[in-house]
């Protein structure tokens, strides 16, 4: 089942032959793609560039997106998860990035996760998007014009789950710890309609705010009362502000039916935490966010140098991958947070890539956070691979 890379005979946009990541990978039954943007080459700056406002960028990632599809033998039809990573100037629009997605998708309905971020690595952009397809299969709704979860090959993928109740109005305005509690009830619900529970739940992604931070470490009660026997893979990233205005936290989930089985590569610090390294089901490996902690000290290490930091994250991924009986030709996707400290020599993780990686390189999203959990972190990777 190894990745193949899709390339599209035709893509107008950009000469992509020169990255060290792919517009997008088949693997097995899925189809994986890197975060896209309205971004282009200009021939009479020879610069790359990015136009129009908010609904215009949409619209061309979209164009984007497609083209690979097609390549890969699918089209939108087949979507099953999309993400659109929004930076704050574009949440005020996001009404207009929405509907272009109805524009595009028509009657067809993917799980939506929508993510603000500090900034996109293209300036000039409002919004960035990533799909996941496959083979759609049952999907839930959760009342009119709701978004839905969507299965795909025993993969259930969740919209985002905010604290909110179902007039839209946050529930414990101030308190992370009750919006957790919010958060998972409603994901309670949403598995249930599909047939499940948390313990088919094999990844978290948990947006904050910087007003979470002071009460984060209590949301673990939240997680250790709900998720389990096999605790997921996670990430939790800081954003400036989430999707409404009053949260604190937001999360996306992904479930399977496969049953699941923790990945760990020796290392106990995770006997005391509510996720685990990785967590294969079936052929699927989820892994856990990295930064440049080591394990054993749980010390960070090589302050202040980003591309250092980079490399021996990687490295800590290949070690979980490999825990798994997999290499690095099992990694299918990787999303890469970086703080704002990093963007000076972000563009060197690239030689890094190229390094420890291997062809086809997995598909990949950069993105600007707030801060990561640790303050000296500079990037954090989360991965996925698909096993041999």
């Amino acid at each position: 089942m190894r990745p193949i890379a899709i390339k599209p005979a035709r893509f107008p946009w950009f000469d992509y032959a020169r990255y060290s990541f792919s517009l997008g990978l088949k693997a097995g039954s899925g189809v994986y793609l890197s975060g896209h943007t309205a971004s282009e080459h200009d021939p009479a700056t020879r610069r790359m560039v990015v136009k129009g406002g908010m609904a215009e960028q949409a619209r061309t990632a979209y164009a984007k997106i497609g083209a690979i599809l097609e390549a890969a033998g699918h089209g939108f039809g087949d979507v099953v998860r999309v993400v659109e990573y929004v930076k704050p100037e574009g949440i005020e629009r996001y009404a207009e990035a929405a509907a272009v997605r109805a524009e595009v998708f028509g009657g067809h309905q993917p799980a939506v996760n929508t993510v603000p971020v500090k900034a996109l690595l293209r300036p000039e952009a409002f919004i960035e998007i990533e799909v996941t397809a496959g083979e759609p299969g049952p999907t839930a709704s959760f009342g009119p014009a709701m978004p839905v979860a969507r299965e795909s090959a025993g993969v259930v993928f969740l919209p985002s789950v905010q604290p909110v109740d179902s007039r839209g109005n946050v529930i414990g305005k101030g308190d992370v710890v009750a919006q957790t509690e919010t958060v998972f009830a409603r994901a309670r619900d949403m598995l249930a309609a599909l047939g499940l529970g948390f313990d088919a739940v094999v990844k978290t992604l948990d947006y904050l705010t910087p007003a979470a931070l002071a009460n984060y470490k209590l949301t673990g009660r939240v997680r250790k009362a709900h998720l389990g026997p096999v605790f997921p893979g996670a990430a939790g990233i800081l954003m400036p502000r989430l999707l409404h205005n009053d949260a604190l936290i937001q999360y996306d989930f992904i479930a399977t039916r496969d049953k699941p089985a923790a990945v760990n590569p020796g290392w106990s610090r995770y006997q005391k935490l509510t996720y685990s390294p990785g967590v294969r089901a079936g052929k699927l490996l989820f892994l856990s966010g990295q930064g440049a902690l080591d394990p054993a000290s749980e010390r960070m290490l090589f302050d202040g140098d980003v591309v250092a930091q980079a490399e021996y994250t990687y490295g800590n991924v290949l070690k979980v991958v490999e825990a798994a009986g997999g290499n690095a030709g099992n990694l299918v996707k990787t999303i890469e947070y970086v703080t704002p400290a990093a963007l000076p020599r972000y563009r060197e993780v690239a030689g890094v890539r190229a390094k420890l990686l291997r062809e086809p390189f997995p598909a990949s999203t950069g993105l600007v956070c707030e801060a990561l959990l640790r303050p000296e972190m500079l990037i954090e990777i989360d991965p996925f691979a698909i096993l041999d």
